[in-house]
């Protein structure tokens, strides 16, 4: 029920009703008096009926009540909830990743209104959804032994690099030959292919010198002869650079005739990082080579991939990953 009442300590009257099953009192600086009781009644009726129509809006009536943050964050909170229910194409829900980045775009809009208009964000004490903890697949040498040898010819330069240097499918794709520094054995991450354009990397801890250990050095020499007219260092016939339905067309098929386990490429980032780690080298230096701004990553995802560290220079990696015949 909605009423107008009066407050006694002050004598005037209140909006008294219940909006989204929460009871609201919204003072006024009317006195008591049978003429702004009247017209406080036909405001109330109005109120009720857009309530009861799904057509209230709080700020609308009230710009400047306590209750529009708590009624904005219980719409953000839906909006969320309806976000976990929502199924893409293939039939799976989105990710809390993947609602927390969209989320994110209107916690900043809120902020700068919120700043512009002196207003307290609804946002505020609103934590990001919890990610679900993943375990890591990383490929054992064996297994990247086996792929390397056996991926069609084309493409063996591509996984050599991937596997043996830790890069992002979108910093791979997105690689160019004016990154790669022979002289030096350096590869210099700059940029990233995303939604078919080269673009930033990931953050500015990304951009990073990933030394070449000689595998990747011996691979990216023979990809020169297969593709030095092109921009990119893996690219198709037509010098476009290399997307995710490589993912579809090698990575996936070859898996499966290889009987290995279905898995993401993105593992080949998490196999370089636990061969080093498995070699010995120092994590200052793995974490580097990663991108990462200091080894908490590093050791927090890969703590049981961690040995008795004792080299950090990259070399005990090269002598585990090199065959005595070569790839």
């Amino acid at each position: 029920m909605a009423h107008i009442r009066v407050r006694k300590e002050t004598g005037k009257l209140y909006f008294d009703f219940i909006y989204q099953g929460i009871r609201c009192r919204e003072q006024t600086a009317l006195e008591n008096t049978p003429a702004n009781i009247k017209k406080l009644k036909k405001i109330l009726d109005r109120i009720s009926a857009e309530i009861l129509l799904a057509q209230f809006d709080y700020g609308q009536h009230f710009p400047n009540s306590k209750m529009l943050e708590k009624f904005k964050k219980a719409d953000l909170m839906l909006f969320r909830t309806q976000l976990t229910k929502v199924t893409c194409e293939k039939g799976n829900s989105f990710s809390a990743d993947y609602i927390n980045r969209h989320m994110k775009v209107l916690r900043m809009i809120f902020t700068e209104a919120a700043d512009r208009y002196d207003f307290t964000s609804p946002f505020r004490n609103i934590k990001p959804l919890k990610k679900d903890k993943k375990d890591i697949e990383p490929f054992t040498l064996e297994e990247v032994n086996l792929i390397v040898t056996t991926v069609r010819c084309d493409f063996k330069n591509y996984y050599v690099v991937r596997f043996f240097t830790g890069m992002r499918s979108g910093e791979i794709h997105g690689l160019k030959w004016r990154y790669i520094d022979f002289e030096r054995r350096l590869i210099l991450v700059r940029e990233c292919w995303l939604k078919g354009e080269s673009t930033y990397t990931k953050n500015d801890g990304s951009q990073r010198e990933i030394q070449m250990s000689q595998p990747v050095f011996d691979a990216l020499k023979k990809q020169y002869e297969a593709t030095k007219n092109s921009e990119f260092v893996f690219s198709t016939q037509i010098g476009t650079p290399l997307g995710d339905n490589v993912t579809k067309r090698v990575w996936h098929p070859l898996l499966k005739h290889l009987g290995l386990r279905a898995r993401s490429p993105y593992q080949s980032r998490h196999t370089a990082a636990t061969l080093w780690l498995a070699s010995g080298e120092n994590p200052e230096w793995i974490a580097r080579q990663m991108g990462h701004a200091n080894t908490e990553m590093l050791f927090r995802v890969y703590s049981r991939y961690v040995p008795n560290l004792t080299r950090q220079d990259g070399s005990a990696f090269e002598r585990l990953i090199t065959p005595k015949g070569g790839f």
